[in-house]
């Protein structure tokens, strides 16, 4: 998976649009202000409750499956201005369609992919930040920015696999 090419810092908080429309509350600096809007609340919602990335046509189907009357477009349009704010995170999937999810922390961090179920775990290492300046420093880059995610198969995923196998 190729996560999206914005920094760090302009991916912003990653918080939920509470029912009021305004973020929810996490660490780190205020995000933009996004105005208020029926579907953009109803579909922050849904991304609220969900720990892994979602395509809009998945979010599209949730929120149609809780009766909220919206569409595709919409959805779309709402997901990229959500993106633009940081209000929440995307990235893209292996066959190039852009995933979205509500992120915890405002703090650079990568993402944990289950390969089979699509949960997703939020890891925060400095490690490769400093590895990541380190590189670029040898080659002669400043202002360096990275994007990296991480993919493997979950417990619980590993464990339904394993029991399949048993004979």
């Amino acid at each position: 998976m190729v996560p999206d090419s914005k920094p760090p810092a302009a991916r912003g908080t990653g918080a939920p649009l509470s029912t009021s429309g305004s973020p929810l509350p996490v660490a780190g600096p205020p995000a933009a202000d996004v105005r208020s809007t029926r579907q953009k609340r109803a579909l922050s919602a849904v991304l609220a409750e969900t720990d892994r990335f979602r395509s809009a046509q998945e979010l599209h189907a949730a929120l149609r499956a809780r009766g909220e009357r919206v569409g595709l477009t919409t959805v779309y349009q709402q997901l990229r201005t959500l993106a633009a704010a940081g209000l929440i995170d995307s990235l893209r999937a292996d066959g190039g369609e852009l995933l979205y999810r509500h992120c915890d922390t405002a703090k650079h961090h990568h993402h944990l992919v289950c390969r089979e179920c699509g949960r997703t775990v939020e890891v925060e290492d400095t490690v490769v930040w400093r590895w990541a300046e380190r590189v670029a420093a040898d080659a002669g880059f400043v202002d360096v920015a990275h994007h990296l995610e991480f993919s493997g198969t979950c417990a619980a995923c590993s464990a339904t696999a394993q029991v399949g196998l048993s004979p």
